[in-house]
């Protein structure tokens, strides 16, 4: 049982890596400034990062060891999300750019136009 539910969860951070890929070059595209790092060929970590307005950046990382979602401001952390609520966040950024609407980030006040 073990061994099945440690290949699910490697296939899991493997298909988030690909996503979180795919999400960066999408955002790239729309004019964001957006990239995605990952270690060595194996898609088992990766660094995300944007910059959705000066001064505002989401960072997310994925590895085995855990996800996180931190979002800054002016160099001041605003949020820092774990787990399932990470993972959610960054489903409120990828409707930004799926449905081109205003995700429920941490600070509303900035209007995001792609």
């Amino acid at each position: 049982m073990f061994i099945r539910l440690a290949e699910q969860h490697r296939q899991f951070v493997q298909d988030l890596v690909m996503n979180l890929q795919a999400l960066a070059l999408v955002l790239e595209n729309r004019g964001y400034l957006a990239s995605c790092y990952t270690c060595g060929n194996q898609m088992n970590s990766a660094s995300f990062m944007v910059s959705l307005t000066d001064n505002h950046l989401i960072r997310f990382l994925v590895s085995d060891y855990g996800i996180t979602w931190t979002e800054m401001r002016d160099d001041r952390e605003l949020m820092k999300l774990e787990g399932a609520e990470a993972i959610n966040q960054l489903q409120e950024l990828a409707n930004l750019v799926k449905y081109q609407v205003k995700p429920h980030l941490a600070h509303q006040e900035v209007a995001y136009s792609i």
